[in-house]
């Protein structure tokens, strides 16, 4: 059986037994690839002659842009022809740094048809960030709006530079390729384990992991994801994600592209939960993804009636609080269904259709994936560390970090990858998020990294010691909150606070920023580490009580003074 045949057949499965997950995960294998371009051998297969919509895009100002199976296979093929006579060749790696608009989409095709290695980068990156992206990303070429151009200012002299939309002086223009030719014919064959898809994640340290996904790993491994959410061909998917993550490769490409699905994108500069609501009823939308704090910022309003079309409701990114579930299935008689899985993989654990729905549960193994739990001496527990067999390996999994093969020998090690996540696991076989095994947290959808914060902190004359921990928020699930030990010259002040709290603003991107601080003696051990865990417990407790430190000052407090 070819690549292209295994790929189809094993879609198919997954496909008929959507609502018998016993058979699905019983039946379903991972397809044996050898040469398989998932562009080239299924999207354009897919595409060819295919007048369904594949991506519309509905903008802000009410404005829709709509492009078939077959103009989107026909653009990225322009793309990519493009690209390459601007000298992207196979194995070159690009930085992509744009919104929501119709170059995401066709730029990572047409990277794929050549053979050449994405970088996703959110638009909120800092011109620091980016510089890290082209130092240790090894970007040679980077595609971009106007919006980001003076962002790749410090990028090295010899990087290809690509602006979408508004022209500038020594940039390529990108709607020069509108005028390449349609017909693409690749350099040579493309190996399933080639890379495709080079992911900055958020760790324990200051910089960033380089996950490395290959032409096998997302596409393939999205299989699970089509799974999960439950999409069927012809659906309207919309997926609640901002470009540059992960999630957005997963349920705004990968995912429905798989199902021969429309991808549906609401931009916007603001979320106003009324509007993404009349773009549900409006657009006829079967599936619905979005994190745990859209459907919490859903809620502050009305929802009102169910929109006529929704069949699917997914929520990801964090752990999905039963009461968000239970109020949705009141007003709209849908269960959310929760689901995990990380930048290193495709979707491993959810609820998907037809399962019982077990309140607080992320659900069971998908198919493809075998779950264990591993308590601290590496055996088998009903609770403990998230970890994914590795014989064989599951198809959905990374290639590796390229930056730490040390790392990855350390997750991988035993016959196991390690998810860095605790649950537990019920009599039933559900699996129960119980936390992060590090320091990492979630804030709204994104990761962060309490020691890059604290880095920063740490630049501002007045910070001796800092520590950084997620503080419990109603909409947000947390929000950083920074604990300062101030040198003996400085006063614990609001003015003083409200200067460290936009020393931090001007220096990171929107989605780190510190919200919460507190001057206070940092809890340590006998060796003299800061004892984070004692933090995170204090501030769970304050929360809970409605009380703050005396020396506590929140964004919020200076709000009437920006």
């Amino acid at each position: 059986m070819s690549s292209i045949d295994a790929f189809i057949a094993a879609r198919d499965l997954l496909l008929r037994h959507r609502d018998d997950y016993e058979r699905a995960y019983r039946e379903f294998r991972w397809p044996k690839l050898d040469r398989f371009n998932w562009a080239l051998d299924w999207f354009d297969r897919l595409a060819r002659g295919n007048a369904q919509r594949a991506l519309w895009i509905v903008g802000e100002d009410g404005s829709e842009t709509h492009l078939t199976y077959q103009e989107l296979s026909s653009r990225s093929s322009r793309v990519a022809n493009h690209l390459r006579r601007l000298g992207v060749k196979r194995g070159d790696r690009v930085l992509v740094m744009l919104p929501n608009v119709t170059a995401i989409w066709e730029v990572l095709l047409a990277c794929a048809k050549l053979g050449a290695v994405v970088i996703p980068a959110t638009t909120q990156l800092t011109p620091d960030d980016v510089n890290d992206r082209f130092a240790r990303g090894g970007a040679g070429h980077v595609v971009t709006d106007a919006a980001g151009v003076d962002k790749v200012a410090g990028a090295p002299p010899h990087v290809t530079r690509v602006v979408v939309g508004e022209p500038h002086a020594g940039w390529h223009t990108y709607e020069d390729a509108y005028d390449a030719p349609a017909a693409f014919a690749p350099d040579g064959e493309t190996r399933a384990t080639d890379p495709l898809l080079l992911y900055f994640t958020s760790g324990t340290t200051a910089k960033p992991k380089l996950v490395l996904h290959t032409h096998e790993s997302y596409p393939v491994g999205h299989l699970s994801t089509m799974y999960w959410i439950g999409l069927r061909e012809g659906d309207v998917h919309l997926n609640v994600s901002s470009p540059g993550w992960a999630k957005h490769a997963w349920s705004s490409f990968f995912a429905p592209f798989n199902a021969g699905a429309t991808v549906l994108v609401h931009h916007y500069a603001r979320f106003h939960a009324d509007r993404s609501i009349d773009v549900l009823r409006r657009c006829g939308v079967a599936a619905l993804c979005a994190p745990p704090t859209v459907w919490r910022m859903l809620l502050l309003g009305d929802l009102g009636e169910r929109p006529a079309a929704l069949r699917e409701c997914v929520g990801a990114g964090e752990p999905l609080n039963p009461e968000v579930i239970e109020r949705v299935r009141e007003a709209w008689g849908i269960t959310i269904r929760d689901g995990f899985g990380q930048t290193e993989s495709t979707a491993q654990i959810g609820n998907s259709p037809g399962q019982h729905v077990k309140l607080g549960s992320m659900g069971r193994p998908l198919p493809g994936y075998r779950v264990v739990l591993l308590d601290h001496e590496g055996r088998e527990a009903r609770e403990g560390e998230v970890s994914l067999a590795l014989d064989p390996p599951p198809t959905g999994l990374m290639a590796g970090y390229v930056d730490d093969p040390e790392r990855t020998a350390q997750v991988t090690a035993g016959g196991y990858y390690r998810t860095g996540d605790e649950a537990s696991r019920d009599d039933d076989g559900y699996y129960h998020y119980v936390g992060r095994g590090d320091d990492v947290f979630k804030s709204s959808d994104y990761r962060i990294s309490p020691f890059e914060l604290e880095s920063v902190l740490m630049e501002h004359a007045s910070v001796a010691e800092a520590a950084v921990v997620p503080s419990p928020d109603a909409l947000r699930l947390s929000v950083p909150k920074a604990f300062i030990v101030l040198r003996p010259e400085f006063a614990p002040t609001a003015s003083n606070a409200r200067e460290i709290l936009d020393f931090v603003r001007g220096r990171v991107a929107p989605y780190k920023r510190i919200r919460r601080l507190e001057f206070a003696e940092l809890p340590k051990t006998i060796s003299g580490k800061i004892r984070r865990v004692q933090l995170r417990a204090q501030e769970r407790e304050r929360r809970e009580a409605g009380t703050r430190g005396e020396t506590e000052f929140w964004v919020e407090d200076f709000a009437s003074e920006r």
